[in-house]
């Protein structure tokens, strides 16, 4: 066995065909990360009949005269194979340290426990390979809460394997009344392009180095045909009119229950007042949100852009790369219809898993993503928790004066 670098070809046949796989283990992410300060490598072990048994994109940062490894979702091998793995990392040991990589970090595919519907699924083969990876030298940086980790350690995936209509089902109540709420509010949803992809940044200051990086992306992996934009717009006409219907069915039960307070005395007078003033509430509410409908059907006559989503696609997998909304007009819940539309369909279209991303350790206390969390449980995922980050010294020497010069590598960077 020996460890020497593939061509594109060769890691594209093996990812393609190997049983664990990500978007970041793909030689289309390497493209990209190469547009931006990082050198790809994309090693695999072979046999003298050059048969690959396990593969790595690696990403090269150079800080001075240090470079430093990084492994995005770890290597393809099977970590059950405790020989293989062993052989595997002393090879690339030997292979990093000849090419002055000091280390490298990475944050494998190894579930620690899957959640859903409040039960815990141990994996029942990890303490056997957290102790492998511990005695060949691994660093383990811990089992960290939130988003410390290279990638995310607690990902959300919607299980699309089953009839659309169950997956919808299956949603949170409060959710599916949103999708149905949003549809009537007159958000739409359609396939953008490159040139929409600023869309991704509706809250958020555009700065062209993101906006680089997800055209690099959209590029890359578009000319494979991964890579899809979906926005969502706002109606406003459409908007103004169910505002309207809104406003005059609570003013018609407004003068009706009036009427009826005038007309009673007694207990029935208590209750009656009971529900005047939920109906001069929801009145109230009607008023002001008339008023903004029609402000927005006058300064977006064309309608309003309210929400955006890039995916990528691999193998069984469709991934959310990025999302944002616009959270002037959050109430219309554009995300929340824009997510399931796309949802049904890839379920439609026989994908397996839906990726929404990363979120927090579940069940923490004062959580201040708690609202992210819950935005992607009520689509009812299953929750994946992973390893998290180790890290493996490939160079000791080099890695003793990078540990050493860390102070004045953090002033030249300021």
């Amino acid at each position: 066995m020996h460890i020497r670098e593939l061509t594109v070809q060769e890691f594209d046949i093996f990812t393609q065909n190997y049983p664990d796989h990500s978007i970041y283990q793909t030689s289309m992410y390497g493209y990209t990360m190469n547009n931006h300060a990082f050198e790809p490598f994309i090693l695999g072990m072979v046999d003298e009949n050059n048969t690959i048994y396990a593969a790595t994109l690696l990403l090269v940062e150079k800080n001075m005269m240090f470079k430093y490894a990084y492994a995005p979702r770890g290597f393809l091998i099977d970590y059950t194979n405790a020989s293989l793995v062993e052989t595997f990392t002393k090879l690339m040991k030997k292979f990093c340290s000849k090419k002055d990589i000091i280390a490298i970090k990475l944050s494998p595919n190894i579930v620690r426990s899957t959640y859903q519907n409040g039960n815990q699924i141990p994996n029942p083969n990890y303490d056997m390979i957290f102790q492998t990876l511990h005695k060949l030298g691994y660093f383990h940086f811990g089992y960290n809460h939130f988003f410390e980790s290279l990638r995310p350690r607690f990902i959300a995936k919607v299980d699309l394997n089953k009839p659309y209509y169950m997956v919808f089902s299956q949603m949170k109540k409060n959710y599916r009344t949103k999708v149905r709420s949003a549809t009537m509010k007159g958000v739409k949803i359609y396939r953008g392009d490159e040139s929409h992809l600023n869309y991704l940044f509706l809250n958020d200051e555009l700065k062209q180095e993101s906006l680089t990086f997800y055209q690099d992306l959209y590029q890359f992996f578009g000319k494979q045909n991964m890579a899809e934009i979906y926005y969502a717009k706002l109606d406003t006409n459409i908007y103004l009119t169910h505002i309207k219907k809104k406003y005059e069915h609570y003013e018609r039960l407004s003068s009706i229950v009036n009427q009826e307070m005038i007309e009673q005395t007694g207990k029935k007078r208590d209750h009656i007042l009971n529900k005047k003033l939920i109906v001069d509430k929801k009145f109230d509410k009607y008023k002001k949100d008339l008023v903004r409908a029609t402000k927005l059907l006058r300064e977006y006559p064309e309608g309003i852009i309210a929400a955006c989503v890039l995916v990528l696609k691999f193998r069984d997998e469709i991934y959310v790369i990025r999302d944002s909304f616009n959270k002037d007009i959050k109430d219309t819940n554009p995300k929340v219809l824009l997510m399931w539309k796309l949802i049904e369909k890839y379920c439609n279209q026989k994908y397996n898993f839906f990726n929404l991303g990363g979120l927090t350790e579940l069940n923490l206390p004062q959580n201040k993503y708690e609202s992210l969390n819950k935005a992607k449980l009520n689509f009812n995922p299953i929750v994946y928790e992973y390893l998290g980050d180790l890290e493996l010294v490939t160079n000791q020497a080099l890695y003793f004066m990078y540990r050493r010069t860390a102070p004045l590598r953090g002033i030249l960077k300021k």
